[in-house]
């Protein structure tokens, strides 16, 4: 039996409907005992589940007026709700209830009294947070486990009485053990790089940082040209000059290009040579984390895949590390925020010590906080190059002039290009997309100018702004653009979930290809692509990722309260891009279409089954199994509300 337009081809006999489905899950999830309910499954298939069609029947305590048929009642309940049942849900969740640390704790304990230092609490009595740690115990929460990750691979957990696994490494009077001999074992050794520190956060905050590369810049902007009068048009005045320092003018044609650095014609670009100079096969043979045998820089640049983040946490690029990701990059991070010290921001640019060649992604819509930001993360920062975000397509970034909407602000988008070149001392690349509008491609024209500008690489999502994520990637045309593109290197993207589609990627003349989502619905894909084979992946094996992904968080955020919590938010956010996996073993026929959505299927034990569910309750059951029951006022509501499957 044939699988209808946009359903994947799911074999017959592992075909369910959506109420068997729900029916088995909360079957299943009973006899189990699962105490990770949460108390009302009567309306587990109900309650949360957002693709339910609109409703053909009436309720049943409906009445049905007098002198009115059964029918007609039915067409009328149907003519009611079409108006809203019919409103498709896209985009994101906006409005997405925000919960902090203090919503899940009812008491929480001086950090003073965690690190040791009961006297040094600067607030004093005006503190209000507890300092005696038997009240403190008094009313926490239990542990949700005997083993604490932090204490078993550390020697010593810095959460203490707070961790939620605290039982593993407290000795008598509340007393934190440690692990002497593993303890010493990481003295001295940085885990995460790129941390902010207080020093550089203050200078930020209180605009003492200089930025003299910048500065020259920027001041080579507002000088006027003497080129018939193209360029910045600006006058000796110093007001006007200072505006055009601001990015305030309005948008001018091109200037000179030979009064900025630019990439030889032909030849090799020093700094893309300085970026293919880490994937030497020496670094190679010295990474625990390659599961490729040593090639030719030439084969790596080529054959590896570029992993972009979307799952915005360090712990998800450890898991695709893992599975072979051999180059990632951080998620897209805001200059201004960055120029402002903001602790949130500089997060996104923080770097794993297994990431042996990373990259951060900044945002930005005018030439002097992205020039400055450049400047700045050049000094500070261990990276392996930088990219500009010229593909997002949201609404917040579009209108300020940012992501996509610099493929229309070519002069600004130059002046970005060239700024932040000239400050790096590793690679620029550029990410963008194939125009704005759906039907009117404007990346080939724009991509030998950013050749010119002096960038090193672009990578090009084969959709449109309009497009989103909808429909398929314009691979045709990445083709197209990758021979105008040359001797600079393009990387593709799109519509990347199997080595097949990698293949034949490869084919269309890219230098590389870049892979997102399909990284979410399955990270093991770079395993594939290197082995050259569909891996058909047990439930086990993918909830064992499940637990090496929660183990990680707590590392990163913590195994207190708050970093459990945070943990879970995340797992539960990437729970709602794993779930669309199909594995190899129910397919009607190979690969699975990133476009194609599941149908409801039974998996081949109850693990799968709850695996391929699309409703949040199934999701936060997965995250009780790793990190115990949720509080008893835990919300989560997915970022998106469509996952983008037509």
């Amino acid at each position: 039996m044939a699988a209808a337009a946009g359903v994947a081809p799911v074999r017959v006999r592992y075909l369910t409907s959506k109420d068997q489905f729900h029916t088995y899950l909360k079957a299943q999830g009973a006899s189990r005992n699962d105490e990770a309910s949460r108390g009302d499954e009567e309306e587990l298939s109900v309650s949360t589940d957002q693709t339910e069609p609109p409703a053909k029947r009436l309720k049943l305590d409906d009445p049905i007026k007098e002198g009115e048929s059964q029918e007609d009642a039915e067409e009328a309940g149907r003519k009611e709700k079409e108006p809203v049942e019919r409103k498709r849900a896209r985009g994101q969740n906006k409005s997405r209830p925000c919960m902090k640390p203090n919503h899940y704790e009812k008491s929480r304990l001086c950090p003073s009294v965690t690190q040791g230092c009961t006297e040094k609490c600067y607030f004093g009595s005006r503190c209000r947070f507890l300092h005696d740690i038997n009240k403190y115990m008094a009313v926490k929460p239990a542990d949700l486990g005997q083993k604490c990750v932090l204490f078993e691979t550390f020697g010593k957990c810095i959460y203490g009485v707070t961790c939620r696994f605290a039982q593993a490494h407290l000795g008598d009077g509340y007393q934190n053990i440690i692990n002497m001999d593993l303890a010493k074992q990481w003295e001295g050794k940085s885990l995460v790089r790129n941390n902010l520190s207080k020093d550089l956060q203050h200078q930020l905050r209180k605009k003492k940082l200089s930025f003299e590369k910048a500065d020259e810049y920027l001041r080579h902007l507002a000088k006027p040209h003497g080129n018939g009068g193209k360029g910045n048009k600006t006058s000796g005045n110093s007001t006007e000059r200072q505006e055009v320092c601001n990015c305030t003018a309005p948008e001018e044609g091109p200037r000179d290009a030979s009064e900025h650095p630019v990439l030889p014609e032909e030849g090799e670009d020093p700094k893309l040579a300085a970026l293919e100079s880490l994937h030497s096969t020496d670094a190679l043979e010295g990474s625990p984390t390659k599961t490729m045998g040593p090639v030719t820089d030439e084969d790596i640049i080529k054959l590896r895949p570029h992993e972009k983040k979307k799952c915005g946490n360090l712990p998800f690029r450890r898991i695709c590390k893992r599975f072979g990701a051999d180059i990632t990059c951080g998620e897209m991070a805001v200059c201004t925020n960055l120029l402002q010290g903001q602790s949130s921001e500089w997060a996104l640019l923080k770097r794993h010590h297994t990431e042996d060649i990373f990259g951060v992604q900044l945002e930005g819509a005018f030439p002097d906080t992205m020039t400055k930001c450049a400047e700045l993360l050049n000094q500070t920062i261990e990276v392996d190059f930088i990219d500009i975000n010229v593909g997002c397509p949201i609404d917040l970034v579009y209108r300020k002039g940012g992501g996509c909407a610099l493929m229309t602000r070519s002069n600004k988008f130059e002046q970005i290009v060239r700024g932040m070149n000239s400050v790096l001392d590793v690679p620029l690349t550029v990410k963008i997309r194939t125009g704005v509008q759906e039907k009117i491609n404007v990346a080939h024209k724009i991509i030998p100018k950013i050749r010119e500008w002096g960038a090193s690489m672009v990578t090009l999502h084969g959709r449109s702004r309009e497009q989103r994520y909808t429909k398929v990637a314009d691979w045709d045309y990445i083709a197209e653009c990758a021979k105008i593109a040359s001797p600079m290197p393009l990387f593709g993207n799109g519509d990347i979930l199997s080595y097949e589609d990698a293949n034949r990627a490869m084919q269309m003349g890219v230098s590389g290809i870049m892979i997102a989502r399909g990284a979410l619905i399955k990270p093991w894909i770079f395993t594939e692509i290197k082995e050259q084979r569909h891996w058909d992946i047990s439930s086990s094996e993918r909830f064992d990722i499940l637990k090496d992904f929660t183990n990680y968080g707590l590392e990163h955020w913590g195994s207190d309260t708050q970093g459990v919590e945070k943990t879970r938010k995340f797992l539960l956010e990437w729970l709602s891009f794993l779930c669309r996996y199909i594995p190899v073993g129910l397919l009607e026929h190979l690969p699975q279409k990133i476009n194609e959505r599941p149908p409801y299927y039974m998996g081949r034990d109850y693990l799968e089954t709850l695996m391929a569910s699309q409703n949040v309750d199934d999701w936060i059951k997965i995250s009780e199994l790793l990190l115990g029951p949720v509080p008893s006022n835990f919300t989560f509501l997915p970022k998106h509300k469509a996952n983008a499957y037509r």
